[in-house]
């Protein structure tokens, strides 16, 4: 496996595989990695002729009181990981080689990034629109892998795509739970013993409104309600927002009438988890 640092040695990895007439793959990470970031990386595995991926901690995508500091970092179990899975190539860069000195150009993916998570973290999806970007140019991928539990950045990124004329096949992969429905997260090392047993409030409360939705409820507000009534009865916790929206636009609906992004976060004491279920389509 090719551990490359700067950009010229990804362009001259991906000529060889142009070269060979082979499809390139990318997982984008940052690391602290875990089944659901190898499960990406066995689908993409299993599509392409090589398989890449990026480990890069994006200090762009973080806020002024978000934990950048203390995201974990687990670079040589991640390289373990990926070598394992056949991954051909790996991009470790430093902040450095993604924003070089007089970094000025940023995207801005403007409707879709404002609702939900890009209401509370106010340009953290123009963070992740411009290192995406970047990494697609740098690779050239014919296709991306991306996880369906961050559901707002994957309609970020489609919508980048699309606008953009990237010649990239977006693919994203079903969320990776644990036995309980928690889904995985590289900040669920933050729970503590109690907050970790409390969590999988997420997931009941997702499947409470599925529930209420295929027994024929269509009125959002109701589904939104059943959410509340869900996590209301777990005391650690603190739902930040609650949500059932076109899964395209990510507009909140009145009424359900077409694919539906039912989503939610919620915070366990400094933890704050997010998770979601698509109603009527897949």
């Amino acid at each position: 496996m090719n551990v490359l640092t700067t950009a010229d040695e990804v362009r001259a990895f991906r000529t060889g595989v142009g070269g060979a007439g082979g499809t390139l793959g990318l997982v984008p990470t940052m690391g602290a990695l875990h089944a659901g970031h190898l499960s990406l990386v066995a689908r993409a595995r299993s599509e392409n002729d090589r398989v890449a991926a990026s480990i890069f901690v994006n200090p762009a995508q973080f806020g002024e009181n978000e934990d950048l500091a203390a995201y974990p970092r687990t670079p040589e179990n991640d390289l373990r990981h990926l070598e394992s899975l056949g991954v051909d190539a790996v991009w470790t860069p430093s902040p450095g080689d993604v924003y070089p000195p007089g970094f000025q150009t940023f995207i801005t993916v403007e409707e879709v990034s404002a609702p939900l998570e890009g209401a509370r973290r106010p340009g953290h999806f123009r963070g992740v629109a411009t290192v995406v970007a970047k990494l697609f140019n740098v690779f050239e991928p014919d296709r991306a892998y991306f996880g369906q539990k961050d559901a707002q950045q994957v309609a970020v990124i489609r919508r980048m795509v699309a606008d953009l004329s990237f010649p990239v096949d977006v693919v994203v992969c079903p969320i990776v739970r644990e036995a309980d429905g928690l889904a995985l997260s590289s900040r669920n090392v933050y729970l503590s013993p109690g907050e970790r047993r409390a969590a999988p409030v997420l997931r009941r409360a997702l499947l409470a409104a599925r529930a209420a939705f295929e027994s024929g409820e269509r009125d959002a507000g109701r589904l939104r309600a059943v959410l509340n009534e869900t996590l209301a009865g777990e005391p650690l916790a603190r739902p930040d927002y609650v949500s059932v929206a076109d899964a395209v636009t990510l507009l909140e609906l009145e009424r359900v009438a077409g694919p539906a992004l039912v989503s939610l976060a919620v915070r366990f004491g400094g933890t704050r988890l997010i998770d979601n279920v698509v109603l009527g389509g897949t």
